[in-house]
């Protein structure tokens, strides 16, 4: 199989499909690979490397779609992109299609074979492709929290974990999973008074284990959200409802009850955010200010740090990309389940039943459209 992996184009992505390691172990199970000039740039791979690892060198993204037999990637595809891609042609990346129906429709319309990594599963019932960015994610929220807390950014003016005599910043997780379990463990780990907020009582209870007691817990209800978000400096969105559109849990009523210069981090917002008042920025301007709070919407987060990130994810994508790879993406998609949960979109058909209800779109079921 030729596997193609061109140069990320959305604005302030460095991130890269396939590391050099990557490319070796594909070509070393006999495939090709052809890498966009430049892909790798940012996470300081030059073409010389990639050459090396046994992949041949396209001048342009248009070769590397036209050529391929698939694509991996890292972000969902702009729309140049999706009017580039073929009947045939298997496509490997994140997707997020539930809040964006322009993609939707674009990959509709292109006939490919679209795997979204978010929502392939695994036997533990987790989603071990979306796993390593969220943990990106949920540790940068705090950073990045931190960072607009402070004053001259717009904040409040808080430290985040205080200093003798003065109290830590109070932060409120909204969601007990990867991003935010992640985020809850920098926040402690800075001293700040931190809280976590879900609906699942047993998975409070495993929470409550692995900090010792570090981080409350609290069961979200409508008025445990409200009475946390009024009074905290910092609020993490990490919500997720896999493959469908985030529920908007705090309102615009809630953001106006905060103090003037509190921060709200949604990482939830590459399926539409959590927050009422939310809308997705990019790294070149990632916050603005709604009733005189802070709001960092950025739709890659891990794409700021680009090096880590990329490498998180090729080792979680790698297996998956050889079994496309090696047996195909039917035989490799008929006998994996988990895979299987990945497929979004095949030759124009919508076969992921979260992203159909949330756009309201014909639905049809996986082997029905795979006919397997």
């Amino acid at each position: 199989m030729l596997i193609g992996v061109p140069k990320e184009i959305k604005v302030h992505e460095y991130r890269v499909g396939l590391v050099p390691a990557g490319v070796r172990e594909l070509v070393h199970n006999g495939h090709k690979v052809l890498v966009q000039a430049g892909a790798g740039a940012g996470i300081g791979f030059d073409d010389e490397a990639y050459k090396k690892a046994g992949a041949s060198i396209a001048k342009n993204a248009a070769e590397v779609f036209a050529k391929a037999d698939m694509i991996v990637k890292v972000k969902e595809p702009q729309a140049n992109e999706c009017r580039m891609l073929r009947k045939g042609q298997v496509l490997f990346t994140y997707l997020h299609l539930a809040p964006d129906p322009e993609q939707t429709k674009g990959l509709i319309k292109s006939g490919a074979t679209a795997i979204a990594y978010e929502t392939v599963t695994s036997d533990r019932g987790g989603l071990p492709l979306l796993a390593p960015m969220s943990e990106v994610a949920g540790r940068m929220s705090i950073q990045v929290g931190a960072f607009y807390l402070q004053k001259e950014p717009g904040g409040s003016g808080v430290l985040l974990g205080g200093v003798p005599g003065v109290l830590p910043a109070k932060v409120t997780v909204i969601g007990g999973g990867v991003s935010g379990t992640h985020a809850a463990q920098m926040a402690a780990g800075l001293g700040a008074d931190v809280t976590i907020l879900d609906r699942s009582i047993d998975r409070m209870r495993q929470l409550d284990d692995i900090f010792g007691g570090r981080v409350k817990t609290a069961y979200s209800t409508v008025d445990a959200i409200e009475s946390h978000v009024v009074e905290s400096d910092l609020v993490i969105g990490a919500v997720l409802v896999p493959g469908a559109a985030a529920p908007k849990l705090v309102t615009r009523k809630m953001i106006k009850r905060m103090r003037p210069g509190s921060v709200l981090v949604d990482i939830a917002i590459d399926q539409g955010g959590c927050f009422e008042t939310s809308k997705a920025t990019t790294h070149s301007n990632p916050t603005f200010v709604v009733d005189g709070v802070v709001h960092y919407c950025v739709a890659n987060m891990p794409g700021a740090v680009a090096r880590t990130s990329t490498f998180a994810l090729n080792n979680a994508t790698l297996p998956f990309t050889m079994a496309l790879a090696n047996k195909g993406y039917k035989a490799a998609l008929a006998a994996d389940k988990h895979l299987l949960n990945g497929l979004n979109v095949h030759e124009g058909m919508l076969t992921y039943k979260a992203v159909s209800d949330a756009l309201k779109l014909k639905f049809t079921p996986s082997q029905k459209a795979l006919g397997i």
